[in-house]
């Protein structure tokens, strides 16, 4: 007997697309009010828009004119060096995307030919892999529409990161002037900023995501078994352009910002984003493209994914032998709930509360994942209760098993409150409130040496408790509702996407306005407000990085079960040679990965540093500040060795289930794929929470606010000078190696489903003469 859900299907082909677009005008309408905030020197327009005029404990006259500064000049400078900054962000962007577009057609045939010689390139139906007794439209339209899927997802991923870093340079100096006028204007400028990209990003991946659902239908009919088959194309586009985006955006922005600090900081004694410093404005630029259009690009691959495992495995279950459109779409309308959950929870942070003083910040921005997790929760509810029936089967490894909607409810809540634990745990080891943070300043007292002890330890102690939120929300969700569980577990932890994304771009348009500020020669007060918007900035930099291992590892293992699935392995052995060789293999490939990713980031800042000194020496006037420095130079070398450099990582990670497949087989496949989720999640957690703890440690000296703050510094101090060694050896970690791990472990799972019809027929052959 089916079971009818709640909600009709007219109903939910209204409201997805409905969500979706809400989304996108919320996110128009954020951009307004941002772009009220003029960069022009007349001061009635410098406003962020009439509804917080006199808000946030200030009224709205600037501090500039008390001081007697020229305001009109500090405005111009500022959308000076906002123009640069954008200028050299898109065009490195655009660069990248030149090569990524090449990857992507040479990517799109390999697809092409791959699964469509699974059948010969037959035009001709075949029985149904997992119900025989029907018959599914041939392999060579699923190879034509996977390549279609493919090429979407990747566009979509590229507009997104690209979007999201043309918003954040829209809004740094915005922000930058905001401060002249209180701590709460330019925190909601930068908060609105990141707001307009999460919720783009949300959106337009459901809207999308949905269309072509819709589209591939008229032509797949009831076949919707290979109708979502072919959709897994669309989170394969957004991870393999996420990958080449994190890496390359990564190498840029640590190549800049060690060079400007080795030599500017620590040679020269200058102070960061000094405007003498040649590789300043490279070091802003790569705030953008790899902070923001990278994180961007790697959170919407995370979301196609998971969206793609899930209607996978419900595709054959009784979700899709039953053709129920409702609750097919049960992943759809959950993030469709995100996004209104979303909207409400940013009300909170841009209308509902004042920022008055500093320490509200980071408490503001941490109740955004608290009210967005707990009204979540009851928007899981409502989706379970109207989306699903109250009884249903779901494919588990070649059997059915029978699950109820309110295990299903607890399977997206486990992965839900799991990310929130993560976050939290995330902000303990990272933000310089904490002890863990002040141990490691504190070891900055006796040298370099022991600040690097120090920041390994608290980067392998902060795996535990994550670890274990991941472990349990897997056992959970497998237990009540098998892959699937897994599947929309990894979807409840990334329903909040949008506020997500939010925080998270809100760090990198704060570092930004600080470094604006400091180069037009604003006042140490303004400078104190962007740094403290900076310091927060860089704990839900952390939290953000958080969220998308642990979604990362629930995403993988979701795939891996649906790769499993269609590749035809009922179980897979360990004790077998074949599977153990791929797991030693998959637990090698992460660090692997991180040595080519560090060791890129390494001789680029070489290069970097020996073109700093170099114009320090021989550009007369320079340390004096009476002669410009050469920034573009060090913009060209950045852009140059990041280009190169992203090459052999990406083609580490995309080659790799296609040579193990082809050679050794599914099993050996599936091997791989376990070892290197298993040791690729630790990694990540370790190198981005190390590298996040040595920055803040650095920032907790420079900033001097408590008795044993000062004692260890000012700037310029021994100790200090121990910290900022401490932050240049994490800045690859967090920034480049960890954040990208995430995208290999998900990237090698999603391929590999891809792939898996043509690896279960044609792979394994060297297998085949020892068999």
């Amino acid at each position: 007997m089916v079971v009818a859900t709640l909600l009709p299907e007219l109903w939910t082909e209204i409201l997805v697309p409905v969500c979706a677009v809400v989304g996108i005008l919320f996110s128009l309408f954020q951009w307004y009010v941002v772009s009220r905030v003029k960069l022009t020197t007349d001061l009635g327009a410098s406003s962020s828009g009439g509804a917080n005029n006199g808000k946030n404990g200030y009224g709205d006259y600037l501090i500039e004119e008390e001081e007697g500064v020229n305001d009109q000049s500090v405005v111009a400078k500022c959308a000076e060096i906002q123009t640069a900054i954008s200028e050299g962000a898109t065009s490195f962007l655009f660069t990248e995307y030149k090569y990524v577009g090449v990857f992507m057609i040479f990517f799109a045939v390999v697809i092409f030919v791959f699964l469509g010689s699974v059948e010969g390139f037959s035009t001709k139906d075949k029985p149904c892999t997992y119900d025989t007794t029907r018959t599914c439209k041939p392999a060579l339209a699923t190879a034509a529409f996977s390549t279609i899927a493919f090429v979407l997802g990747a566009v979509t991923s590229v507009l997104s990161g690209f979007l999201g870093m043309k918003i954040a340079t829209y809004a740094n100096a915005r922000t930058t002037l905001e401060a002249r006028k209180g701590v709460g204007k330019a925190f909601i400028v930068a908060f609105r900023s990141g707001a307009v990209m999460g919720f783009l990003l949300a959106a337009s991946g459901l809207l999308v995501l949905y269309i072509t659902i819709n589209v591939f239908k008229v032509y797949y009919g009831d076949d919707w078994e290979g109708l979502f088959e072919a959709i897994t194309g669309y989170g394969l586009g957004g991870s393999s352009m996420a990958l080449f985006g994190r890496v390359g955006g990564g190498i840029y922005t640590k190549a800049a910002d060690v060079g400007a600090d080795l030599v500017g900081k620590i040679e020269r004694n200058i102070p960061e984003d000094d405007p003498r410093n040649p590789a300043v404005i490279a070091d802003n630029v790569g705030d953008n493209v790899g902070d923001i259009a990278g994180m961007g690009s790697d959170l919407f691959g995370s979301y196609a994914e998971a969206s793609c495992a899930a209607l996978v495995v419900a595709s054959i279950s009784s979700f899709g032998i039953n053709h129920d459109f409702t609750a097919m779409c049960y992943p759809l309308l959950i993030s469709s709930m995100g996004i209104l959950v979303c909207l409400i929870t940013t009300l909170f942070a841009t209308d509902f509360f004042e920022i008055k003083i500093v320490s509200q910040i980071e408490p503001a921005l941490k109740n955004q994942l608290i009210i967005s997790t707990v009204i979540m929760t009851v928007g899981i509810a409502i989706v379970s209760w109207v989306g699903l029936p109250s009884s249903f089967t779901i494919f588990n490894f070649g059997a059915q098993k029978v699950v109820k909607n309110w295990q299903l409810f607890l399977c997206v809540c486990v992965g839900l409150w799991a990310g929130l634990i993560i976050g939290f745990v995330t902000e303990y080891y990272t933000s310089n409130a904490y002890s863990p943070v002040q141990d490691v300043a504190d070891s900055c007292r006796t040298g370099a040496a022991t600040n690097v002890i120090f920041g390994l330890a608290l980067g392998y102690k902060s795996v535990i408790i994550p670890i274990f939120a991941i472990a349990v929300s897997i056992f959970v969700s497998f237990s009540f509702a098998a892959m699937y569980g897994v599947a929309v577990a990894a979807l409840g932890m990334l329903s909040t996407i949008a506020t997500g994304l939010a925080i998270d771009a809100y760090g990198p348009i704060s570092d930004n306005a600080g470094g604006i500020a400091e180069m037009a020669g604003m006042s140490h007060r303004i400078r104190e407000r962007t740094d403290a918007l900076d310091a927060a900035g860089n704990t839900t930099a952390a939290i953000g990085k958080g969220f998308a291992i642990g979604s990362a590892a629930l995403v993988s293992l979701a795939l891996f079960g649906a790769f499993v699935s269609r590749a035809g392995i009922h179980t897979v052995d360990v004790l077998t040679p074949k599977v153990i060789i791929g797991l030693l293999v998959g637990a090698m490939l992460p660090y692997w990965f991180s040595a080519m990713t560090m060791k890129s980031v390494g001789s680029a800042a070489l290069k970097m540093v020996e073109e700093v000194r170099r114009q320090f020496n021989t550009i007369p006037g320079l340390m004096e500040g009476t002669a410009k420095p050469d920034y573009a130079t060090c913009v060209k070398i950045s852009t140059d060795a990041s280009i190169k450099e992203m090459i052999p990582p990406g083609c580490l990670v995309m080659l790799t289930p296609l040579i193990v497949g082809f050679f050794f087989g599914v099993e050996t496949l599936s091997g791989v794929l376990a070892g290197s989720l298993v040791s690729g999640v630790q990694i990540a957690i370790s190198a981005s929470n190390t590298g996040g703890a040595w920055d803040n440690a650095k920032k907790y000296i420079e900033a001097g606010v408590s008795e044993h703050a000062k004692s260890l510094g000012p700037k310029g101090s021994e100790p200090h000078k121990a910290a900022v060694i401490g932050d240049t050896i994490g800045d690859p970690l967090k920034d480049t190696s960890g954040p990208s791990l995430n995208i290999l472990i998900k990237l090698m799972a999603v391929e590999s489903l891809v792939f898996a019809p043509f690896f279960a027929t044609h792979g394994g052959i060297l297998f085949k003469y020892f068999d």
